[in-house]
């Protein structure tokens, strides 16, 4: 923007260049026509003739040079060769050509201010000067070396210097000016452009939909919110707001017509977030509308910003609540394993509740820990073993009837680094959900969950179900806190699950297959010693679903 700046205003300075050349073209030419045209047998003859006829054609020749190439280069030396030009053969035109002396003195005013106004002060007032000392030393010159009379007094260029240095003070001063008021507008212009830029910039990138409608209801501009809502179709095409937006353009009638706005959330698509239409008018008395679309959907992220916050305070007071009869139930289990009077068969029921008890005391661990922004505890797991016995434990826990749940992996000994008790929580959540939803109807579920390598070292987990599958529309949602399709459920669970996979720097995605059914896809991230460290991202919060 700078050197954009700079390159105007040179453009500029160069322009005055070009006039200030004509000029010295027209200076060379009536100097030609003094000593060559019609009139030069009229006038007296000149005091040196052959010397004033070399001057004017040799002025005539420079001032064409000047005028192709002056306007090249560097402008300061353009503009002082050319006033140098101009008062060399000037002051010798003066002496040579008496009868033209007065006429080509006041001329010369017009070069010295020119000269002035392009450049800087020091040097228009050096110009002035030179010209002020030239004039009279031909004065001079001719009075005192040549002893002839010089064609009026000392008067007359003792009144054109005050005239030349008059000029040059007032162009300088002029010249400055101008360059300072130059250089304001191009400053001024340079913030304003600059406002524009981020005015635009925030108009397009603001999630609230605006758009410019005009009075035939045809849309002339959108931003990038309100362009998705235009069904593919680009703002310049001018698409008329009744065929893409009927309801809404219905609605901008109503208004026009002097009707209250109409506040209901309005859906403009299946699969598009319901906005709030707003409508307000351009300009005063202007038919064209801008309509802004407040998406209901944020306002709906920041109360659940809010509910998770107060979760994440309630789930770490309530988690801290349940430590103590875990406790108690854990103490009364070892003490009835200890008895001689359990039989057999119990004490496979008191190992089961044992475990699920330290299950559930790894879980409030996980609450409180993640509730607190407290580091995973990653270690080294052989993922293959992990999910066998992951198995076991869930099937132990959680009768499945004629369900199948498998444990599969394509190498040996896989490992990753991670916190085995969150992988737990996180499989289970997989596990239940593919469960109740993995199934087709009339079917039992067959639910895998696979170990397998990828490329540069890493290793993910497939929890894969062949169940009817999800909808696009549901997937993009999938793990949204409280977003759930079931009656029952509280929408947290994959938001906690995914949560806990970044709090071990790994990831949780949900892999289409059209078909197949769903899976469910753990990435860990590869390498040796890293330190995983919780996001701290309001799980507390999610972990009390």
């Amino acid at each position: 923007m700078a050197a954009l700046q700079v390159a105007d205003a040179d453009k500029a300075l160069r322009r005055e260049l070009h006039f200030y050349t004509l000029y010295r073209l027209l200076e060379a030419a009536m100097l030609l026509l003094v000593l060559f045209g019609p009139i030069a047998d009229q006038l007296p003859a000149p005091r040196h003739e052959l010397f004033a006829r070399a001057l004017a054609i040799a002025y005539g020749f420079v001032a064409a040079l000047l005028f192709v190439f002056g306007r090249k280069g560097d402008l300061r030396i353009s503009t002082l060769a050319g006033i140098s030009a101009d008062l060399f053969f000037g002051l010798l035109a003066i002496h040579a050509v008496p009868v033209a002396g007065t006429g080509i003195a006041l001329m010369l005013i017009f070069n010295i201010g020119a000269a002035a106004l392009l450049l800087p002060t020091r040097y228009g007032i050096g110009v002035a000067l030179v010209a002020v000392a030239g004039l009279i030393a031909e004065h001079l010159w001719t009075g005192v070396i040549e002893e002839q009379s010089s064609h009026g007094s000392l008067v007359e260029p003792l009144m054109f210097a005050v005239g030349y240095m008059a000029m040059a003070t007032l162009t300088s001063v002029l010249g400055r000016q101008m360059r300072a008021s130059q250089e304001l507008a191009e400053r001024r212009g340079e913030e304003t452009a600059h406002l524009v830029e981020v005015n635009e910039l925030i108009i397009r990138r603001l999630r609230t939909g605006v758009l410019l409608v005009n009075g035939h209801n045809r849309i002339g501009l959108a931003n990038e919110a309100a362009s998705s809502l235009l069904g593919g179709h680009s703002p310049g095409d001018e698409v008329a707001l009744d065929i893409v937006m009927p309801e809404l353009a219905r609605r901008l009638g109503a208004w026009r017509k002097g009707a209250a706005q109409d506040e209901t959330p309005l859906q403009l698509g299946p699969d598009l977030p319901e906005v709030v239409p707003r409508f307000t008018r351009l300009l005063a008395g202007s038919e064209q509308t801008l309509v802004f679309l407040d998406d209901t959907s944020l306002v709906s992220r920041r109360a659940e910003s809010i509910t998770l916050a107060t979760l994440g305070r309630f789930s770490a007071s309530l988690a801290h609540e349940i430590r103590n009869p875990l406790a108690a139930i854990n103490y009364a289990v070892q003490l009835l394993e200890e008895s001689d009077d359990i039989r057999p068969a119990d004490r496979r029921l008191l190992e089961i509740v044992r475990q699920q008890s330290m299950r559930m005391n790894g879980i409030v661990d996980n609450v409180l820990g993640l509730a607190r922004r407290e580091p995973a505890k990653p270690e080294h797991v052989d993922l293959a073993a992990l999910t066998r016995q992951f198995i076991e434990d869930y099937q132990a826990g959680h009768p499945i009837e004629n369900d199948t749940l498998t444990a599969t992996s394509s190498q040996s000994q896989p490992t990753a680094l991670v916190d085995p008790r969150q992988l737990h929580q996180v499989l289970t959540v997989l596990v239940h959900n593919a469960l109740l939803y993995g199934r087709k109807p009339g079917e039992p579920a067959r639910i895998t969950v696979h170990v397998a390598a990828e490329n540069g070292g890493r290793h993910r987990i497939d929890v894969i179900d062949r169940g009817p599958g999800i909808p696009e529309r549901v997937a993009l949602q999938l793990f949204r806190p409280f977003f759930t399709t079931s009656p029952h459920g509280t929408g947290l669970g994959l938001y906690i699950a995914r949560e806990l996979c970044r709090a071990n720097q790994a990831t949780l995605e949900y892999v289409p297959t059209p078909g197949v059914g769903s899976c469910f896809r753990i990435r860990f991230t590869p390498g040796v010693g890293e330190q995983t460290r919780s996001s701290g991202s309001a799980v507390g919060a999610g972990a009390a679903g």
